[in-house]
C-alpha cells in the first residue's frame, strides 16, 4: 500500500499520540473493535450536549458581540474531508466569522489537556482552513462539568508536528509494523485492545 493514498481521520491522530497501538489495530488488523460502557456513555453525551449547543449563547467562547451582528455560523457535529491532506474527522462545534474558523472540541471531565488533545484540535484547523478558507489561529476545549472554554493556540511548530504524525502513521500502515506501546501504562486499563498486547501487564496501574 502506499503511503500517499492512505487515508486517515483526526481520532487517529489523536490515538497516536495516546497510544500508538490503538491506530494499528484500527487500521492494520482485522479486529472487531469492542464496544465498551465508557464508548456508549461518551456517545449519549455528545447527543445531549448537542442539544443544548442549539440553544447556547456564544458568550463562553468570546464572541457575542459577533453573535449579535450575525457574524457568526455554529456547524454542530460538522464532518470534514480534505483529499489533498488525505485526512477526515467529525468535529463537535465548528464557529465561523468573517475572520477566522474556530475548531471547539468538548470535554466531560475535568482532567488537564494532554498533547493528544491540543493536536487534535491543530488537525482539526488544517481541515477547517481546506472547508472555509479562513485562517484558524486558535482552537477551543470546552470543559462541560465547569462550563469552562481553554483556548489552544494553532502554530507553524504545532501545524509542522501533525503532518509528521500523519507521515509516521502512514509509515507504520505501509509496513503493518507493530509500534510500541505507550509507556504510560495505566492508559492500558480501559483500553479496548488492551487483551490483544500479550507484551503488556494490562492489570498493572503505573503512575501517570
Amino acid at each position: 500500500m502506499q503511503e500517499s493514498r492512505i487515508s486517515l481521520t483526526v481520532s487517529d491522530v489523536r490515538q497516536w499520540l495516546y497510544c500508538p497501538r490503538v491506530v494499528y489495530y484500527r487500521l492494520c488488523q482485522p479486529l472487531r473493535r469492542p464496544v465498551t460502557y465508557k464508548m456508549e456513555e461518551g456517545k449519549l453525551q455528545h447527543e445531549r450536549i448537542d442539544e443544548l449547543e442549539q440553544r447556547r449563547t456564544l458568550r463562553l467562547y468570546s464572541l457575542r458581540d459577533a453573535e449579535r451582528l450575525g457574524e457568526v455560523e455554529r456547524h454542530h457535529r460538522c464532518r470534514l474531508h480534505s483529499e489533498r491532506l488525505g485526512l477526515s474527522g467529525i468535529v463537535d462545534l465548528v464557529l465561523v466569522t468573517r475572520l477566522e474558523s474556530i475548531p471547539v472540541e468538548f470535554k466531560h471531565t475535568e482532567s488537564p489537556l494532554g498533547l493528544n488533545h491540543k493536536y487534535q484540535l491543530v488537525a482539526y484547523a488544517l481541515l477547517l482552513e481546506d472547508r472555509w478558507g479562513r485562517p484558524v489561529r486558535r482552537g477551543m476545549i470546552h470543559f462541560l462539568p465547569s462550563d469552562r472554554v481553554e483556548e489552544v493556540p494553532v502554530t507553524p511548530n504545532g501545524r509542522a508536528f501533525v503532518h509528521k504524525v500523519l507521515k509516521e502513521i502512514r509509515t507504520m500502515v505501509a509496513a503493518e509494523r507493530l509500534p510500541e506501546a505507550t509507556a504510560r501504562r495505566g492508559r492500558c486499563v480501559d483500553c479496548e485492545y488492551r487483551l490483544f498486547c500479550g507484551d503488556v501487564e494490562a492489570g498493572v496501574v503505573l503512575s501517570e
